[in-house]
């Protein structure tokens, strides 16, 4: 039975017994705390605790799961699995024990013609909790199983809680006996290999109190509503239904296995070693594939790190098997072709997906052929030396320079029987991530010590539990005094005119520059006559704003008070970016998808700038339907209000929070159009959408791997931009005599002209160049037994050098061994094309082999098959010297 007729018969029972069928949640946590889901019932949780009421009293999913805590075990054994499906039957309320162990026993035991498992009622086994009379009784009038075959356990084992004060509740577990070749009689409690679980009813019937572990807790009562919650690992019951030994061997998993075994030459089942690679590939690609499917993309962070890490350890367990070229071409498309009939998403979103990982596989191949080689060289001299631990620095250098994870040198090094000074290698990394902190701060706050800031803070700290009050959200003036006053980053008692200041005040309305907006800036006017021109605000220690500015009048105080009034023009400029910034941000989900999630901003007066995580460009027709989407909401002026609530209330509501940022208990939700727009924000924003006026996107393009980014106008810089576009439209009109709807038409043609007459000069210039063919094929030099033609060609594209190469070859025929190198410079690079004739193989002469000599010379790389190879480089003063390089190697 094929696994995604498994999962489709699960979801076909359960509905046609009342359950709401409920569509697999993304594999990408609704929590900001947690990378990913973890479990079926994770997007079930908040009906569980009672935050929401649920829309339907009983419900089924198969949800996607992923887990990476033992990540390096994965292909070890073959119980280690990083994605896998959980199928799950869900009671708000409604049946309980007697309902859940009925779906169950019919299920699992239920004949395949009518929809079934058609497990053998003689091989299951449960487990029920150790004082769980009622679910053993259940289980004995239900099943008709015999008391030997329900087996009691304690809380370790039966019992489930979430880790904290909440719901709670004994669990029933099915197990299936494989029989005596896998293992000893005497049920689970004595061998869980042989009597295999392959589902768990979870009866949540107890409020449990605070306390540690699994045991040590008190159950506080019953629950008003009594739930059901059960997980049915879909994989694990797959290997049972198609009589494999493991999960690797499945429908979904083995022809990756197939793929690695075709491309490698190597046998499954022959060599330990190679079948944990195998189980490496099948387990990772598998899992890269949904990932990537839920808009995940590869990065140095997160969820997109976790993604990296997955597809370079399959890249490289390839490269163990022996497999040198590219391999997730062959192998994704074999992975996707199992995972389709269950996702049919990811045929269709296959051509982004592949394009992210095979330029992954590219980037990595080359980082892993030269971190491999400084690797190698380190151990080598670290055992000659007669040591056994890498230094903190070489692997901080791997990881610098390289690129290379610290996982994959310590795996790599371990291999080779070396530890690696972890904890060296953590302090270089986090020197340098505060160094990274120090020069951002110092570019901001003028200098990188913070010591006088964390002491201010601290004293502040201890006379109020909240030093400094921001005011800012509604108004722009405020009585102030002077808390602190430094003067070159040394804190004073005073200062006078003329000075640079930094100013901290009790009371401020000024915002200080966080979440991608900026700080306000305007005026501080003490009572004495001092007067401070307000810059930047920066908060460098948490809850400290620190106001610099330039003391033009005046002398300042410690203690003094003041009124401290912000720019309100360029606040409230400011506050119709950050507002269109939400705008965006919503409408690119409605367009995009969910996978578009932040990945920075940039709210300036008039202007925006917003980063999201895609994995290709967003085509000019959606970027087109956003920036109309927003203005429609515009139009219809929506109210925008913000509320401070406890941050599980607000992601109960919905609201998106970025991944990485840090929250307290307490949260600020910016609320747009009523819940159209829900997002935890600290910023300032307009009261309703129609202040912004209009938004306009001015371009979508990439900025790193990944991450793509939007700019765009609002208020008057929009409407400023709008007008320069007419004058320019008015320029080309009259330049080319034309309406302006005309303009596009009449471009195109004047392109389409220059684009025939581009073609025509290239032709020409490849006539000329193949008309040298035969000069260069007569005057070829004789090398040993081989004939050798190099030639510099000057100025020339790299497919008109091809052709020459390619021309030249043919024309000294197969009689005799021959290899022709050629080269010449492409827009101010290098580049060298080698080619080799059947003969001249045949005495072991490689094209790729020779081209890599003449672009290591070049200061550059290159490759290819064995008849025709292209590399390049940076020095093209050094040509004559790599094609000379190649007739001696020919010779050598």
């Amino acid at each position: 039975m094929r696994t995604a007729e498994i999962r489709q018969r699960w979801l076909d029972y359960f509905e046609g017994n009342g359950h709401a069928v409920v569509p697999s949640a993304s594999l990408i946590s609704p929590d900001p705390t947690t990378l990913f889901v973890i479990a079926g019932m994770v997007p079930f949780i908040p009906y569980m605790l009672g935050e929401q009421t649920p829309p339907w009293p009983r419900a089924t999913s198969v949800q996607k799961c992923v887990r990476t805590l033992d990540i390096e075990e994965v292909g070890k054994t073959t119980r280690h699995g990083t994605f896998f499906q959980m199928n799950g039957n869900f009671s708000f309320g409604d049946y309980f024990k007697e309902g859940a162990i009925t779906y169950a026993w019919e299920l699992v035991t239920g004949s395949r013609e009518t929809g079934g498992f058609g497990f053998d009622p003689d091989t299951i086994w449960v487990t029920v909790f150790h004082d769980d009379d009622e679910a053993a009784d259940l289980w004995k009038q239900i099943a008709g199983l015999p008391d030997e075959r329900i087996q009691r356990r304690g809380w370790k084992d039966n019992f489930w809680s979430t880790g904290a004060r909440g719901p709670s509740g004994p669990c029933s577990e099915i197990y299936v006996d494989r029989g005596p070749e896998y293992g000893a009689e005497g049920g689970p409690v004595v061998d869980e290999d042989r009597y295999l679980e392959i589902w768990n009813l979870v009866f949540m019937q107890y409020e449990r109190g605070d306390g540690g572990g699994k045991e040590n807790f008190p159950i506080l009562g019953d629950l008003k509503q009594k739930n059901i919650d059960t997980g049915m690992g879909l994989e694990r019951v797959a290997y049972l239904l198609q009589g494999v030994d493991n999960l690797y061997e499945i429908d979904e998993v083995f022809p990756v296995i197939g793929g690695a075994q075709e491309l490698s030459g190597k046998r499954y089942g022959a060599s330990h070693d190679d079948d944990v690679r195998m189980r490496v590939v099948a387990d990772h690609v598998r899992s890269s594939l949904m990932l990537m499917g839920d808009g995940v993309t590869p990065s140095n962070e997160g969820r997109g790190y976790v993604l990296r890490r997955l597809l370079r350890r399959s890249i490289r367990a390839m490269r163990l098997l022996g497999v040198e070229d590219v391999a997730l071409p062959t192998l994704l498309p074999l992975s996707k072709d199992a995972m389709s009939p269950s996702y049919p998403e990811l045929a269709q979103n296959f051509e982004r997906i592949s394009q992210v990982a095979y330029a992954e596989e590219e980037t990595f191949r080359r980082t892993l052929a030269a971190g491999t080689t400084i690797l190698d060289t380190a151990v080598q001299a670290i055992k000659q030396q007669a040591k056994s631990v890498l230094s903190g620095s070489h692997a901080f250098q791997l990881h610098d320079t390289f690129g290379f994870p610290i996982d994959l040198t310590l795996e790599m090094a371990a291999e080779q029987g070396v530890a690696v000074d972890e904890t060296a290698f953590r302090t270089l990394m986090k020197e340098q991530r505060d160094r990274a902190r120090a020069d951002a701060l110092a570019k901001r706050a003028g200098r990188a010590d913070t010591s006088a800031y964390q002491e201010l803070h601290s004293t502040l700290s201890s006379e109020s539990a909240k030093p400094v009050q921001f005011i800012g959200y509604t108004d722009a003036t405020a009585r102030s005094r002077v808390l602190g006053l430094l003067v070159d980053g040394v804190p004073a008692p005073a200062a006078t005119a003329p000075a640079d200041v930094e100013v901290v005040l009790d009371v401020t309305p000024f915002y200080a520059e966080a979440g991608g907006q900026l700080a306000d800036t305007g005026v501080i006017v003490l009572d004495g006559g001092a007067r401070i021109e307000v810059d930047d605000v920066q908060a460098p220690v948490k809850g400290l704003s620190v106001h610099h500015g330039r003391l033009v009048d005046g002398t300042v105080t410690f203690g003094e008070s003041g009124t401290a009034t912000i720019d309100i023009d360029r606040r409230r400029a400011i506050a119709r970016a950050h507002t269109a910034t939400h705008l965006v941000h919503k409408a690119l989900h409605e367009s995009v998808g969910e996978s578009a999630t932040q990945a920075g901003s940039l709210n300036a007066p008039s202007r925006l700038r917003f980063d999201f995580r895609s994995p290709s460009a967003t085509p000019s027709e959606v970027v087109a339907e956003i920036e109309a989407r927003v203005n429609e909401r515009l139009q219809e002026n929506l109210e925008v209000t913000d509320s401070v609530m406890q941050i599980d209330e607000a992601r109960g509501k919905g609201a998106m929070a970025l991944f990485g940022e840090k929250y307290g208990n307490e949260v600020r939700v910016v609320d747009i159009g009523d819940g159209w727009s829900l997002e935890l924000c600290a910023g300032t924003h307009v009261k309703r959408s129609g202040e912004l006026g209009l938004v306009t996107l001015l371009s979508e393009s990439a900025i790193g791997s990944g991450v793509r980014r939007v700019d765009a106008l609002v208020g008057a810089g929009a409407y400023g931009y709008q007008a320069k576009e007419r004058a320019l439209v008015g320029q080309l009109s009259g330049l080319l005599g034309a309406r302006p709807d005309e303009l596009s038409e009449r471009v195109s043609g004047l392109l389409t002209k220059l684009k025939e007459s581009e073609k025509e000069l290239a032709t020409l210039r490849q006539a000329t160049l193949l008309a040298q063919a035969g000069t260069l094929a007569a005057g070829a030099a004789t090398v040993g037994e081989t004939r050798v033609v190099t030639h510099d060609a000057g100025e020339v594209g790299g497919d008109e050098l091809r052709a020459l190469v390619l021309d030249v070859r043919s024309r000294l025929g197969e009689a005799s061994p021959a290899v022709v190198a050629i080269g010449g410079v492409s827009k101010g690079r290098p580049v060298v094309v080698v080619a080799t004739n059947a003969a001249a193989r045949e005495r072991g002469v490689r094209a790729g082999a020779l081209v890599r000599i003449a672009s290591g010379l070049l200061g550059g790389g290159g490759g290819g098959k064995d008849d025709l190879a292209q590399g390049g480089g940076t020095e093209p003063g050094r040509l004559a010297e790599a094609l000379a390089a190649v007739a001696t190697a020919v010779g050598g």
